[in-house]
Parts: C-alpha cells; sequence; structure tokens
C-alpha cells in the first residue's frame, strides 16, 4: 500500500506539472520515491516465490525515472505524473518479458505485463512459436487464473499488422495473435485499492495468473 501522501504528491504534480514547481515540493517527491521503492521491494519478493528469474533484482533494477524524454515530443512538460515498475530477467532494460506495476491516481493504475514491441528478430521467434505451440498458447490466456485477472491480451487496431505475417496463411488459427506487435495483459486498480493493505495481494494475483505468459515469451527467446 502506498502513503496517502505518495498518491496525493503525484495528483499535485499533475496539476503543476513544470521544473519551479517540482522543485520547491522535492522533499516530497523523495518521500515519494522512497515509498514506490519500498513497494517494489514487497512485490519483488512475492513474484520470486513463484518466477525465479526475479530474486536477484533490486527496486533500482525495476523503476523508472520520473523524468520525461521530451526530445522528440510535442508534449514538453517535464516530467510523467506516474511512477513505473517493470520487473524482467536482467532487469528492466532486458528484451525479456516480464511484469509491470503502474501507479497513476485517477483510475489510471493498473498491473500487469507481457512483451511490449519486442525488436524484430524477438517478434519473428515469438510468433514462430505461438504458431508451433499454439494449442499451448491458447490454454495459458484461455485458462481460468488468467481470465480472472485480465479480460484477455491487449488487441489494440494501433498495435497490430493489418494482415498475417509474411510466411503465414491468412486461415492460421493463430491469425488473431501473429498479426501482434506487443503481448500484454493489464489489469486495472482502482484508486481506493492504493492506499489499501490489499494492494500487494492484488499485484500478486494479477502477476502470479501472467507467469504462464513470461514464460512461454521468453522460452521463444532462449
Amino acid at each position: 500500500m502506498f502513503h496517502a501522501s505518495t498518491v496525493s504528491f503525484l495528483k499535485e504534480l499533475k496539476k503543476n506539472n513544470n521544473k519551479t514547481w517540482f522543485d520547491d515540493h522535492k522533499a516530497k517527491y523523495l518521500s515519494a520515491k522512497i515509498d514506490f521503492e519500498n513497494f517494489v521491494r514487497e512485490l519483488i519478493v512475492k513474484i520470486s516465490a513463484f518466477d525465479d528469474d526475479i530474486k536477484e533484482l533490486q527496486p533500482k533494477n525495476c523503476t523508472f525515472r520520473i523524468n520525461r524524454d521530451i526530445r522528440f515530443s510535442k508534449d514538453k512538460t517535464p516530467y510523467k505524473t506516474n511512477m513505473g515498475a517493470s520487473f524482467n530477467r536482467g532487469g528492466k532494460k532486458s528484451i525479456f518479458a516480464g511484469y509491470y506495476f503502474h501507479l497513476e491516481p485517477g483510475g489510471k493504475s493498473f498491473a500487469g505485463g507481457g512483451l511490449w514491441m519486442p525488436e524484430p528478430i524477438a517478434l519473428k521467434k515469438l510468433r514462430q512459436e505461438i504458431d508451433y505451440c499454439f494449442p499451448e498458447f491458447k490454454k495459458i490466456i484461455t485458462s481460468s487464473s488468467f481470465k480472472k485477472q485480465y479480460p484477455g491480451l491487449e488487441m489494440d487496431q494501433k498495435q497490430m499488422l493489418v494482415n498475417v505475417p509474411k510466411g503465414y496463411d491468412k486461415e492460421n488459427p493463430a491469425a488473431a495473435f501473429l498479426k501482434l506487435k506487443s503481448f500484454v495483459a493489464t489489469k486495472d486498480i482502482r484508486d481506493t485499492l492504493l492506499s489499501n493493505k490489499d494492494l500487494v495481494k492484488e499485484a500478486e494475483q494479477a502477476f502470479r495468473a501472467l507467469m504462464p505468459l513470461v514464460k512461454f515469451i521468453n522460452r521463444s527467446m532462449e
């Protein structure tokens, strides 16, 4: 669970997203940062209980900077209005699939994970694995434990090919999934849960249900 001050800091930052305000409230930010890192530390312990690939991680391997990269963005606000952590084998910058927690008050917090926009070589390997092992893949994403936590894999048309990739038949049973460029599932976390003692348990359950998919994806890259 998060301290109320952490949630309120992010809400205030959203209304005052500028360097002057941030510098004046640096102490609140540092307090929120420590609070988030402590939460991440708890999640590492929980995830490690069912995924050994995570047990060597430290919060610094998982958390992201609050500063935005505005070099190529039309939006020049300097700070993110969320705090995020990615739990992946080898750390947040690795090529492997993993788990993700996103803290953003205002109904935008979520837990989930998978693999976001992999490089072409990795994507080709994963598509091949899905094609070869589609019954196994389908069983994972239609299992009761997965469906209890997630509505399914995200099927955003903006993140999909229009046609089945070259080399695959359009009648392939896995066609809809072979078109994907990302393989991600997310579960919304309501604001009332952010400062509740059950938050860690809620995230843990979401990640545990995602583990078979994470392992399937990572197997394709080994």
